[in-house]
């Protein structure tokens, strides 16, 4: 797998991966698998919730894209996301895609996304994360 290089095809090898053993956007040479050990990040199996009146309004809109099936902002919303580090509860590969949770005042994608996992267009078993795959919430309905 590619890592630490910044292009935007590492990054988004590292987004179809799960980011299990990869590295945050401009953050080379920090494993995603050491900030969550330093951090003490949500290990495999427990989830807070959210629901979707606290989300960021920017989350909102994602939400809304998905369930309307797009159109994106960006062309790497809605790839695969393996779930390698098994943080969401485990399901057959396939199951959930990745969405970009836009941040107001980047440039690049930032570090916010939805996973939903199910049929597409569908929000009924989405995940937030705001630290790029480190730990996620149930979006509650």
């Amino acid at each position: 797998m590619l890592a630490g290089c910044n292009k935007e095809g590492s990054q988004h090898a590292t987004e179809a991966s799960g980011a299990s053993a990869s590295q945050a956007p401009g953050q080379p040479g920090q494993v995603a698998s050491a900030a969550t050990a330093a951090s003490g990040a949500q290990k495999a199996g427990t989830l807070g919730s959210v629901i979707k009146a606290q989300l960021p309004g920017e989350a909102a809109d994602t939400l809304r894209l998905i369930k309307a099936g797009g159109p994106f902002p960006f062309g790497e919303d809605g790839v695969l996301f393996r779930n390698s580090a098994l943080l969401l509860p485990e399901r057959p590969r396939g199951y959930y895609h990745t969405y970009t949770v836009r941040t107001p005042g980047t440039t690049d994608r930032g570090l916010r996304r939805i996973v939903c996992g199910g049929p597409r267009k569908q929000t009924r078993d989405c995940y937030y994360t705001d630290d790029y795959y480190v730990s996620f919430k149930r979006i509650a309905e």
